[in-house]
């Protein structure tokens, strides 16, 4: 592939893809920078699962990167959201956990299929920390 980043059914769900002033959809497979550094997709994941698998990580950083995170024009891939549930597991914050799950839903909009594709592929992880889902929760019939 050609640094798309959509060389796989896993990066596929990438899902940064933004609308163009022609309607056209691109997908923006790097992050650039104001003082010019491009980063890849494989070094934007790599630092934030390193970010989120710090051992002394605490709550205000937790929230800090996950809102950094979300604000992006992406769908984090599973292994930062990963690292991130993992993060919440080590604080025992739950709450933050669930948060995450819905910002998910949320940042993935119209695009159906990103979330369910995302929860299947967390469910290991999921079921290890004793994590549930908002919709295991009723959390979506509110």
């Amino acid at each position: 592939d050609s640094g798309t980043g959509l060389h796989h059914c896993g990066e596929m769900f990438r899902a940064v893809f933004r609308l163009s002033a022609t309607g056209a959809r691109t997908p923006v497979a790097t992050r650039c920078y104001s003082h010019g550094k491009v980063e890849s997709d494989e070094e934007f994941d790599a630092r934030w699962v390193t970010y989120f698998s710090k051992p002394d990580i605490d709550a205000w950083e937790l929230k800090k990167g996950m809102n950094t995170l979300i604000g992006y024009d992406l769908v984090p891939e599973a292994k930062i959201l990963d690292s991130a549930l993992r993060a919440c597991r080590r604080l025992n914050d739950m709450a933050s956990a669930i948060r995450i799950l819905e910002a998910i839903k949320d940042k993935a909009g119209p695009h159906k299929d990103i979330y369910p594709y995302l929860i299947q592929e967390l469910k290991p992880t999921l079921t290890e920390l004793g994590i549930s889902t908002p919709e295991e929760l009723g959390m979506d019939r509110l």
